[in-house]
């Protein structure tokens, strides 16, 4: 257990560099053109395709992952391991040079065998959950064009190729966020994700301008071989924009609000984002640039701090929360905070962090699936209080879900325990009082964990029935429960895989993994075992005495903590007090003086231009006599002024 609970904090060393890809690797460009070419098709064709274009879909990423599959084991053949795919020149201006370029390498490798793989299960699961929406081929089509622009984030070269992915992801999650847009609350969810999404996205942005700026470029191997020239005050302020584009894409604070009501799209959508794509983009982000984050210690802090208060606050609302798909997506916020911990920790623990984003995917895309089939057999309810007993009727549901409610709860042997616990131990094992603080914090957020995800699946599964009597639960039909049992076996036995597999494949990725070295810690990996399993028990267990009989079905009156959980501890209100009406106030203000100042100026000057000439225009009657006196009167006043400046009058 141990060789699994050590990281090394080493620095990266040496010069990155990638070779040229060739063979069977040299076509790692399908990887992005078969999804992004069904998504086409599906598009272009329209009601045409109704018929069979979600069997297009779910092909397009089935033979995506066969491809990244064979590309995997291509690359572990290799000694490098890496493979850089340069296929045209994408940018050519001045002294700015940017390839549509691909890198296939360990961490590229293993995000899109996440990405393809657990995406193929929830394309499957959709065929049947989207079965009776009349928009199921664009559906796919979305859901198609989702996968390759996170393939492409994953993939790119280079700060450029990745943010056209990045954007890519934030359109399609737009799309399907708001699918179905007839619904108020489905076009709200999907304006919100877009423009909160549009403040990290600057923040990238300018972060990629800073680097073409002082380096000259934005290829990875050129600016991580140049960080380390580069004045430590630029380096925390490239690092710290590149933090506000990963918070905004993984929903971390202070970006997180838009994460939970994203669950207004279909649930295929929500275990997506949740699971395979859009949320891991940042954590993706930052152990991409570990070279620069590393570089600055500050920058670090910063990054453990963000996932710390982000794994409590997560934990906290989702605890008050009575929406299945709400508390689902609170535990995500909570769980990308680990994740945010660990790629802060530096060294061997990005790697950490990318297991337990591994096994994340598994188990989080198995319990909202399973969600989704909860919701199939009770006509679309979600409210957890009026839930209880379907244990009964639906037993492959009730025994997937307990997997991963297992798994996230971080209960030995599933796959949460052994991607989670190294996370807390490294946590410990940071210099001074900080050890204490985010150690803590991660102990305490493994048992909150634990209580309101054992809350959620107790009321959900056990107790008594609290359904109406027009409920008649049921167990979801074959195309929907496959993708549960294998996910479920994911859930399992991912963890253990992955944490004795994934470290050693990272170590050939510049700045991931690394060979063990020995760390002082204030607790030992074991005092930290027995205090995580400690508290997750007793957390399970609270919330099982609690619950075990039921809840009330309405709202109860509660304390001042449960109510500010209820309103997610008031943070939509102060980005509200803080943001929106600010910024409400100075849009009227600006569109107060674009009609009275700018508009007013100019038709000011029209009007006076018009009345003027009105004005003179009546001035030409056509009588001699009219003008024979204008001229008399002209001539008048021209010798009067010659007269009054020979008198000096005028002087």
């Amino acid at each position: 257990m141990d060789e699994i609970l050590t990281y090394a904090q080493a620095e990266p060393t040496g010069t990155v560099a990638y070779a040229t890809a060739d063979g069977l690797l040299s076509s790692v460009w399908l990887l992005v053109a078969i999804p992004l070419l069904s998504a086409t098709v599906l598009l272009l064709l329209g009601r045409r395709a109704d018929r069979w274009g979600h069997w297009l879909g779910v092909a397009a990423i089935g033979a995506t992952f066969l491809l990244g599959l064979t590309y995997f084991l291509g690359l572990r053949g290799l000694e490098n391991k890496s493979v850089e795919l340069s296929l045209w020149d994408f940018i050519a201006v001045g002294g700015l040079r940017v390839d549509f370029g691909l890198l296939f390498d360990p961490l590229a490798a293993v995000f899109v065998l996440l990405i393809t793989g657990v995406g193929f299960l929830i394309h499957l699961y959709a065929v049947e959950y989207m079965a009776h929406d009349a928009g199921r081929r664009r559906f796919f089509a979305y859901f198609n064009l989702f996968v390759a622009a996170m393939l492409l984030l994953v993939l790119g070269n280079n700060y450029v190729m990745l943010y056209f992915g990045w954007e890519g992801v934030g359109l399609a999650s737009y799309l399907l966020i708001s699918f179905w847009s007839d619904r108020p609350s489905a076009a709200t969810a999907g304006k919100k994700a877009f423009l909160m999404n549009r403040v990290g996205d600057a923040g990238l942005a300018i972060g990629i301008f800073i680097m073409f700026a002082t380096l000259g470029t934005t290829q990875y191997d050129e600016v991580f071989n140049g960080v380390g020239a580069l004045a430590g005050g630029t380096v925390l302020a490239l690092g710290l924009l590149l933090l506000l584009g990963a918070c905004g894409k993984s929903g971390q604070f202070p970006l997180q609000a838009w994460l939970p009501d994203a669950m207004e799209g279909p649930t295929p959508v929500s275990a997506l984002i949740h699971a395979a794509t859009m949320v891991t983009a940042g954590v993706y982000l930052i152990a991409r640039s570990n070279p620069v984050f590393s570089a600055n210690s500050t920058l670090q802090l910063v990054v453990v701090s963000v996932g710390a208060l982000t794994l409590l606050l997560g934990c906290v609302i989702g605890a008050a929360k009575d929406d299945i798909k709400r508390v689902l997506a609170w535990s995500t916020v909570s769980q990308i905070g680990y994740m945010f911990l660990g790629v802060g920790l530096g060294g061997g623990a990005y790697a950490l962090a990318i297991v337990h984003l591994l096994a994340h995917g598994f188990f989080k895309a198995n319990m909202f699936l399973g969600a989704g089939s909860v919701m199939h057999g009770m006509k679309d309810q979600v409210d957890i209080r009026r839930f209880g007993g379907l244990s009964k009727y639906m037993k492959i549901t009730w025994l997937t879900f307990g997997a991963g409610w297992l798994a996230i709860i971080g209960m030995f042997p599933f796959s949460g325990y052994f991607s989670k616990e190294p996370i807390i131990a490294a946590a410990f094992e940071r210099e001074g009082w900080t050890a204490w603080l985010f150690g803590g914090a991660a102990l305490l957020g493994a048992g909150l964990t634990a209580f309101y995800m054992t809350r959620l699946f107790v009321l959900t599964f056990h107790g008594p029935k609290r359904w109406t009597e027009d409920v008649h639960p049921h167990e979801s039909p074959l195309l929907m429960t496959v993708p549960l049992i294998l996910l479920g076996l994911g859930s399992v036995g991912a963890g253990f895989l992955l944490a004795t597999s994934v470290p050693d494949w990272l170590t050939a990725t510049a700045g991931l993994g690394g060979e063990e070295e020995a760390h002082s810690a204030v607790l030992s990996h074991t005092a930290v075992t027995i205090l995580s399993l400690g508290i997750t028990v007793l957390g399970a267990g609270l919330a099982w005495f609690l619950f075990r009989n039921g809840t009330a079905t309405t709202p109860q009156p509660a304390g001042v903590l449960v109510t500010a959980a209820r309103r997610n501890l008031y943070t939509d209100t102060v980005n509200e007090a803080v943001f929106e009406k600010p910024g409400i106030f100075l849009t009227r203000a600006l569109v107060y003086l674009d009609n009275r100042g700018i508009d007013g100026l100019v038709n000011g000057l029209a009007a006076a231009v018009g009345g003027g000439s009105g004005r003179l225009r009546r001035m030409q009657t056509g009588f001699v006599r009219s003008y024979a006196t204008s001229i008399l009167t002209g001539a008048l006043l021209v010798v009067a002024a010659f007269l009054a400046v020979q008198a000096g009058w005028l002087a």
